[in-house]
């Protein structure tokens, strides 16, 4: 089963759970890179991060959901199916003033409240060094000429200062045109970057693109089963774009074994604790047939026209995941390619992340392809260090709640 077999009632509860666990790729990176390089270095290394994806999948999604414009609603509209804003965790209000102006305020920021207990430092490092550039990064692919500017952010004067932060988002003429981010061209020619994924039916019931009006939330449950189907695609090719994106500023900065054990350790930590989350999502249990769904359905193995993959049964002893040697994500040398007949561990942490019992990993090729074979143990493991250090974030256990039907946002003035 993947994302396209899905009905919609399923497609509206995991969407939001996609767009989380890519938020939490960066918990699941940067302590490695901060243990490895430093922190001045770990800042650096998510400002390329964020700048060389961010363009990328926003002009993939704005193709995707019928964007053409170059307003503040238009910018909106996109961050809202960013990986960068997740639903909720990352709780933006939005409001436009006009086609050229708008604001927002972060109501509950979950990157800041994982990032407060660390010291003024790191939020100064995350809310002023990472947005500045990385807000604008974003916006580039609708308009290279918004400009970004803080109302109030943290370090949070009172310490319990609501909202989080606030912001102003202006497009004047005046404003020099931003350049493509030098990294943004790199990824922008990886498969990553033009794979093609699910059409969208016009036709169906439901909301198949985003021209009308901004919406204060988006309620996935409005949306067509087609176009869930495609936003599920497109949120879980964020994450490879993103990862990619990392592995390049990596490669910069050190040997290339050393990037790779990197980004191995970056995706077995976003993979278990994402295991976890979508085996709730699903309401499964923890048999082979649920193990198989969990794995079929994860974001870090989707979208299938990107990574190849294909799961079979092995009775109810477990599962087998056939890696195939020549997919776009091999191609890559992204995450797919950290996996080989020694290191399998992001495949370990996502069984474990199902049921501790899922911890009987085998490889081995078959011709060219790659397969893993995952079978129950009678011992139980512990979960990994890396997925421990991803559950630091409050994301790794945060609900979504329903906030009922979600309202038009009109400018202030026209």
């Amino acid at each position: 089963m993947s994302y396209d077999q899905l009905n919609q009632h399923e497609l509206a509860k995991l969407v939001p759970e996609l767009l989380l666990s890519g938020h939490m790729i960066d918990r699941s990176g940067m302590g490695h890179v901060l243990a490895a390089f430093g922190q001045k270095a770990m800042t650096q290394v998510a400002i390329e991060e964020w700048m060389g994806a961010s363009p990328v999948y926003t002009r993939r999604m704005r193709a995707a959901f019928g964007l053409t414009g170059d307003t503040v609603a238009e910018i909106f509209k996109m961050m809202q199916l960013d990986v960068g804003a997740p639903p909720q965790f990352m709780d933006f209000r939005y409001s436009v003033i006009d086609d050229h102006h708008g604001e927002f305020y972060l109501q509950h920021c979950g990157a800041l409240l994982d990032v407060e207990p660390l010291g003024e430092e790191a939020v100064k490092e995350m809310c002023h060094d990472i947005e500045d550039p990385t807000f604008e990064a974003t916006a580039i692919a609708t308009n290279p000429r918004a400009r970004f500017i803080p109302i109030h952010r943290p370090p949070r004067v009172p310490a319990d200062q609501h909202p989080h932060c606030a912001w102003k988002v202006s497009i004047e003429p005046e404003n020099a045109a931003l350049p493509i981010p030098e990294e943004a061209n790199v990824i922008g020619a990886t498969e990553a970057a033009t794979v093609q994924l699910s059409p969208i039916d016009p036709n169906e019931e439901g909301i198949s693109d985003y021209r009308g009006p901004l919406t204060d939330d988006l309620r996935f449950q409005q949306w067509s089963r087609s176009a869930l189907t495609r936003m599920a695609e497109e949120v879980a090719l964020q994450h490879h774009l993103l990862s990619l994106s990392f592995d390049l500023s990596m490669r910069g900065r050190c040997e290339a074994d050393q990037a790779t054990d990197v980004l191995r350790k970056q995706f077995t930590g976003v993979a278990g604790v994402a295991a976890a989350r979508l085996r709730r999502c699903l309401n499964v249990g923890e048999g082979a047939d649920d193990l198989a769904r969990v794995i079929r359905l994860h974001p870090a193995l989707n979208p299938l026209q990107y990574t190849g993959i294909t799961v079979a049964a092995l009775g109810t002893d477990g599962v087998a995941i056939r890696l195939p040697a020549d997919s776009p994500a091999m191609r890559d040398r992204g995450w797919m390619s950290t996996i080989d007949t020694d290191h399998y561990e992001p495949l370990e942490a996502i069984a474990v992340g199902v049921d501790p019992h899922w911890n009987n990993l085998s490889a081995h090729h078959d011709g060219t392809d790659l397969v893993v074979e995952i079978r129950w143990s009678q011992d139980a493991a512990k979960r990994r260090g890396e997925v421990a250090m991803t559950e630091f974030s409050k994301g790794a256990a945060f609900d979504f709640a329903d906030r009922g039907i979600p309202l038009p946002l009109t400018p202030i003035r026209h």
